[in-house]
């Protein structure tokens, strides 16, 4: 019926923004909430189908347009992510879509959450000072960790960021590596070093680096050390032993923040030693101030087989 059409105010400069290449938002989001779109006159005009779910719908486009105003833009793929599965909550769309990017790397393009386990992750940095992320590779924890702090540390907020990595590594050790130390662990610092290339111009992070706002070493190097107005990332911390990460965790100082990501999927420690990322995770739960944020094989950003890869061998594993 002609009196069920409700129409949505729209720029036609944000339409065409929002409704990615060939209108693929547009039909994601017809697909989803069982409302057709259409686009021919100004704004757009919602058609309600059987099952639909205009709510919902208007909730999205209202994140969408804010979100497009402040430069973020959401293709489809990345905005199906978000809306993750069919069985969410119509509560769950009001603050889907952040409205606003988490920074703006070297080339002016903004870098936001893409998943909802990223979302969840920039929202318990706002509220927590200590913030363990776990979950498998290519869900983009360790880059989006790295924005947070760089941002913060753009801001003022933060005086200094540490990222810090343990130096541990299947079947190898540092002894046999050549070089002098500082080539020798390189190779284990070398992901933190290319997140922060993407971000920052080259003679930014030289400054940065060359004054000591920013610092990169081994995990090893944070004993005796007493962190203030820090920003301190523990990547890979799956492979700490649960002294190290006591120690890593004690060295907060006041005014500083945390996180603490790892994979627990991928313990590299020797055999019969306990990861001191699950050990932390599990006794620190309840304590005010300390978040966990779980990743899952649906909030991979890589190759989509990764997903699938991931996937079957979490089955593969639940069947053991």
């Amino acid at each position: 019926m002609k009196s069920s059409i409700r129409h949505y105010s729209l720029s036609d400069n944000l339409k065409r923004v929002i409704s990615g290449e060939r209108e693929t938002v547009f039909r994601l989001l017809e697909s989803r909430f069982c409302v057709e779109i259409r686009t021919r006159l100004p704004g757009l005009d919602l058609v309600p189908q059987e099952g639909a779910d205009l709510s919902g719908l208007l909730a999205v486009l209202d994140q969408l347009k804010i979100a497009a105003r402040n430069g973020e833009i959401l293709d489809a793929s990345q905005l199906e992510r978000m809306l993750g599965p069919k069985e969410t909550s119509e509560a769950s769309y009001t603050e889907l879509i952040p409205d606003s990017p988490v920074f703006r790397n070297r080339f002016g393009i903004s870098v936001s959450a893409k998943t909802p386990a990223q979302a969840e992750l920039v929202k318990a940095v706002e509220k927590n000072d200590i913030i363990f992320a776990k979950g498998p590779a290519g869900t983009g924890k360790t880059f989006l960790a790295v924005t947070l702090a760089v941002a913060s540390l753009e801001r003022g907020e933060a005086e200094r960021i540490c990222l810090v990595r343990p130096a541990v590594e299947a079947g190898e050790s540092l002894g046999y590596l050549p070089g002098d130390l500082k080539e020798k662990i390189a190779p284990y610092l070398r992901p933190i070093h290319d997140s922060l290339s993407e971000l920052l111009p080259a003679e930014k992070l030289k400054r940065y680096e060359e004054t000591g706002a920013i610092e990169v070493a081994p995990l090893a190097y944070m004993r005796g050390r007493t962190l203030k107005r820090a920003f301190i990332i523990l990547d890979e911390a799956q492979n700490t032993t649960i002294a190290q990460m006591k120690m890593f965790l004690t060295r907060l100082g006041p005014h500083s923040k945390a996180i603490i990501t790892g994979d627990t999927s991928q313990i590299d420690l020797a055999k019969g030693q306990t990861s001191g990322l699950e050990h932390a995770m599990k006794i620190l739960q309840g304590i005010r101030g300390i978040a966990e944020v779980e990743f899952s094989a649906t909030d991979v950003l890589r190759h989509h087989l990764v997903k699938d890869i991931l996937l079957a061998y979490e089955q593969n594993e639940q069947k053991k």
